[in-house]
């Protein structure tokens, strides 16, 4: 039997040869023991953490579920009922990746607000915005083709109008839509293509982008609730002044975030998993009927913001159009901001107008896009369509004459 210390040497032994031929201990100095992140973190810097656990539920949920899914227009709603019923614990793991689709656009939904709180998206961290938004598209992509799958009526009739607003492309819409249907309606050919896509396509260019927004995340250094620069101030050891080893202050932090957020997930798969109809519809416990249309069709709740910009102009190729810039207007946040300062807390009263007006709108067309498209729906769908664009379109202006604050020249502490 070996000594401890002969032991001791064996496994030094083997983590030097390790390094030697994979740079084991250089990637986590780099990029956890060695990352400096500001001192000033508050509970809106939880999201990104889960938004990778979140990735994590859907990636390892999805391999179990597609083992017994059958991606057949004639077969795919029966085999989902077979996992539910038949399957072994079928049943949670179809609820935590349905769940867990939902919960996955709330953290990324607050990452992106907690973005407009603090400047994130200005500079040095335009090309780490990029990479967000890029995801963000990704992951929409990726929800609206997994959510045609199950093949249930709603999923059905939902396909059928989100794939005919690309006929409204001019020119190539109609030959465009018939491409992306792979027939010349929603039918097994789109099944096939829309279950290719979800499983292996989509997921492979997230797990890319995602290992891109962290890259250009540490070499930009994160953001604070002051927007100050942390890098520009550095100690005598080299290390950022207001900055903390992400290991294990951080680490610890999410840990707790983490905690939280699980016993959350389990509360909502165990008790409510279609919650109230907003994560799973009545209508998709019905098998796709092209004879038969669901009374109200609507997209899941992340879908609806944009979906009720749609339905609030009465022209179709409009309303498309919009609804298209509606999401495209993120990305372009980082040239249309011309402040001198990044947080909120140093701004003057016109962004926190703006800001709040925003907020609103997008609360409110997420309501609305639930709502028939009928009377007073309609007229309030447009207010608040009005007062989405024009924080973007508006924002040049008001951000060069809003008075601001003076911002310290180190990162202080208050929420």
């Amino acid at each position: 039997m070996a000594t401890p210390a002969e032991g001791a040497a064996a496994k030094g032994g083997f983590r030097a040869w390790l390094n030697k031929r994979l740079p084991v201990d250089e990637f986590l100095q780099s990029q956890l023991l060695g990352y400096y992140a500001p001192k000033n973190f508050n509970v809106w810097y939880f999201f990104g953490s889960l938004a990778l656990l979140a990735l994590v539920i859907q990636i390892v949920s999805g391999i179990f579920l597609t083992m017994n899914y059958k991606p057949d227009a004639a077969l795919a709603f029966m085999s989902v009922e077979y996992i539910m019923r038949e399957v072994e614990w079928g049943w949670l793991i179809r609820y935590m990746h349905s769940v867990g689709a939902s919960m996955f656009f709330i953290v990324v939904y607050l990452h992106m607000y907690r973005a407009l709180l603090y400047g994130s998206y200005k500079a040095p961290r335009e090309l780490l915005w990029l990479f967000g938004m890029c995801i963000y598209l990704a992951l929409m992509a990726e929800a609206f083709f997994g959510y045609v799958l199950p093949w249930g009526n709603m999923s059905f009739w939902g396909a059928q109008v989100i794939v005919n607003l690309f006929g409204t492309i001019p020119g190539i819409g109609p030959g465009l839509v018939e491409w992306i249907r792979g027939d010349y309606g929603i039918a097994d050919a789109t099944l096939n293509r829309f279950f290719a896509l979800h499983v292996s396509a989509l997921p492979l260019a997230l797990l890319l982008l995602i290992a891109l927004h962290l890259v250009a995340l540490r070499q930009t250094g994160s953001n604070n609730p002051d927007g100050i620069e942390i890098k520009a101030r550095l100690g005598a050891n080299g290390k950022p002044l207001d900055g903390i080893p992400f290991h294990p202050y951080y680490t610890l932090k999410d840990i707790v975030g983490i905690g939280v957020f699980l016993i959350a997930f389990a509360i909502i798969v165990f008790f409510v998993p279609d919650f109230g109809g907003l994560f799973l519809e009545k209508p998709n416990f019905e098998p796709a009927n092209p004879l038969s249309t669901p009374v109200h069709i609507a997209p899941v709740w992340y879908f609806t913001p944009f979906y009720a910009i749609l339905r609030a102009v009465p022209d179709q190729r409009l309303g498309a159009l919009l609804m298209g810039l509606a999401v495209i207007a993120f990305v372009f946040l980082p040239w249309l901001d011309r402040s001198p300062v990044k947080a909120t807390r140093y701004r003057g009263w016109i962004w926190k107008l703006a800001l709040t007006v925003f907020t609103v709108s997008f609360l409110a067309l997420m309501y609305l896009g639930l709502m028939p498209a009928e009377g007073r729906y309609v007229t309030l769908a447009r207010i608040f369509t009005t007062g989405y664009f024009a924080f973007f379109v508006l924002m040049p202006f008001y951000t060069r004459i809003d008075p601001v604050k003076a911002v310290p020249e180190r990162v202080t502490y208050h929420a």
